[in-house]
């Protein structure tokens, strides 16, 4: 029996899952470290699955014509879906897989460490000790509480904060646990000392927080983004930076990545900025893409994956 082609879009996959996907398939993997859209679209032809690992690049009509009728099976070594056209691959009965729950701790440990990092100043050698806001009491709020949110909700009780906001499109029964009280996005803004952003980019949420969301903050708040960058406005938050709009901001995510040297976001004091680094731990890291790997090979076989999008 014919041993299925499988187009490995990266090189950044994790040894032990390339491992695993080597036993049962052939592999394609560019030959560039970043390869180019051109480059993977050359390799897509006669591919019986696309095991995908950048969430930069979209993965949508034109990659799926390149791959041809063969193709069967497409799984993310990530947990957003955002770079993926969804519903294009529903049209064509291609099952989908991706990592939810693996980094949600990793994502919510980097989280509550960027909170800590960006309120304290400990970046800005020239932070007035007077300026700094206690965490202890603060009311904080959570844009998105789903799986990584709820984590940085359990992370924070040990904070003693004042009170937990989360907003979304329903009330969540798993938020009584963390005391936490749904409440409207503007109402969110309005009342937090401290906003997380752990939400999934769509088109709801892109570039949720403008000049309306900063203005509607307080001048006193910090924000925290450790889901997509394109949620943000980097003008407007930029804007609100220099302004006083917002006191600070703590970014594992911006727009483009990697991140332009020359962009103004460097030169706040006021503003952290680490390299996408929220799954960045070996363990994290494997098994998500393990699971890649598993969902690919599931779906190969024409079988449900065990975490395959719906």
């Amino acid at each position: 029996m014919r041993r299925p082609r499988v187009l490995v879009t990266h090189h950044q996959v994790q040894p032990v899952a390339l491992e695993l996907l080597r036993k049962n398939c052939d592999v394609i993997i560019p030959t560039d470290d970043f390869p180019s859209r051109a480059q993977i679209l050359d390799l897509c032809p006669g591919v019986d699955g696309l095991l995908w690992t950048s969430y930069k690049m979209k993965l949508d009509r034109e990659i799926l014509d390149a791959c041809g009728p063969r193709l069967r099976a497409v799984s993310l070594t990530m947990n957003g879906v955002d770079c993926v056209d969804t519903e294009e691959l529903m049209r064509r009965g291609i099952p989908l897989g991706h990592t939810p729950f693996i980094p949600n701790d990793a994502v919510a440990d980097l989280a509550i460490g960027l909170m800590v990092v960006t309120n304290e100043g400990l970046f800005n050698a020239t932070t007035n000790p007077n300026s700094r806001q206690s965490i202890q009491g603060s009311t904080v709020g959570i844009v998105g509480f789903g799986g990584i949110g709820q984590v940085i909700a359990k992370r924070l009780q040990g904070f003693e904060i004042g009170s937990i906001l989360y907003c979304g499109r329903n009330s969540k029964e798993s938020a009584k646990r963390f005391n936490a009280q749904h409440v409207s996005f503007e109402v969110l803004l309005a009342r937090s000392d401290i906003i997380f952003i752990s939400c999934p980019l769509n088109n709801e949420t892109c570039q949720l927080f403008d000049r309306g969301a900063f203005s509607a903050m307080k001048c006193t708040a910090i924000l925290i983004n450790i889901a997509r960058g394109a949620i943000v406005d980097e003008t407007a938050l930029i804007e609100a930076l220099k302004g006083g709009q917002i006191r600070a901001a703590g970014l594992d995510t911006v727009i483009t990545e990697p991140f332009p040297a020359d962009s103004e976001l460097f030169q706040l004091s006021n503003c952290v900025i680490v390299p996408h680094l929220g799954t960045a731990t070996k363990r994290t890291r494997d098994e998500m893409a393990v699971r890649a790997v598993e969902n690919l090979m599931h779906g190969l076989r024409n079988e449900t994956m065990p975490s395959q999008f719906q």
